[in-house]
């Protein structure tokens, strides 16, 4: 069945409860990061989409970042080998400078609190972009969230691969079908769902967290 505003897939039965509540971070557990990145860039005298555009599209920053959430490189020389690409001349703690402006999706962080209220096990499923120098789970202040938690860099694994969803309900002890995903990117979908896992595309929707607790049985968030 597939739903708008949010888009909601749910492959298995619909009529088992849901058991776990399963989240990405970027877009879903932080506000847009977007408008944040811009702000770091024109103060760094860059043009406000210059770190989406290099880490997206400059083809070997694109490389270092696949490596960095693979955990084949670690933050810190990340920070040095694509500072001089973007064009910042100190590169220092480049990821927590550029991410210093990111805040909080603080309904979504309720929405997690509530659910590990009510008793569903809630577990981050993340494409990590490096814990040292800067961890931006502890910065925003999520890790607490979780009891379960499945860190790209960690693993060797990234989405969308699908063993690293299959990883994700092998430690909840969960079949796909008692677990509801939310991902704000759609090519990480299609292998949840292959599982039996609900989606949910966090496209920006002002009711999405209303939405994910109404599947989820629980009451809107304030």
């Amino acid at each position: 069945m597939t739903l708008t505003a949010p888009t909601v897939t749910r492959p298995g039965e619909a009529g088992l409860p849901f058991a776990a509540l399963i989240l990405d971070f970027v877009g879903v557990l932080t506000a847009n990061a977007g408008p944040a990145h811009g702000e770091w860039c024109l103060a760094q005298g860059l043009d406000a989409g210059a770190w989406r555009q290099t880490l997206g599209y400059e083809p070997e920053a694109s490389r270092l970042y696949t490596e960095l959430e693979a955990g084949r490189l670690s933050q810190a020389e990340w920070n040095r080998r694509v500072a001089p690409i973007l064009g910042v001349p100190e590169h220092e703690n480049l990821m927590g400078r550029a991410w210093s402006g990111v805040r909080p999706a603080d309904d979504m962080i309720t929405l997690a609190r509530s659910a590990r209220r009510a008793g569903l096990k809630v577990a981050l499923l993340s494409n990590s972009f490096g814990l040292d120098p800067y961890d931006p789970y502890e910065a925003l202040g999520v890790w607490e969230l979780f009891d379960v938690t499945v860190i790209s860099e960690r693993e060797g694994l990234a989405k969308p691969d699908p063993a690293i969803y299959q990883l994700t309900l092998d430690r909840l002890e969960l079949p796909g079908e008692a677990c509801l995903f939310v991902d704000d990117h759609p090519r990480n979908l299609p292998p949840a769902e292959a599982l039996g896992i609900t989606t949910v595309l966090a496209d920006g929707q002002l009711d999405t967290t209303t939405r994910i607790a109404a599947l989820l049985g629980l009451p809107a968030a304030p």
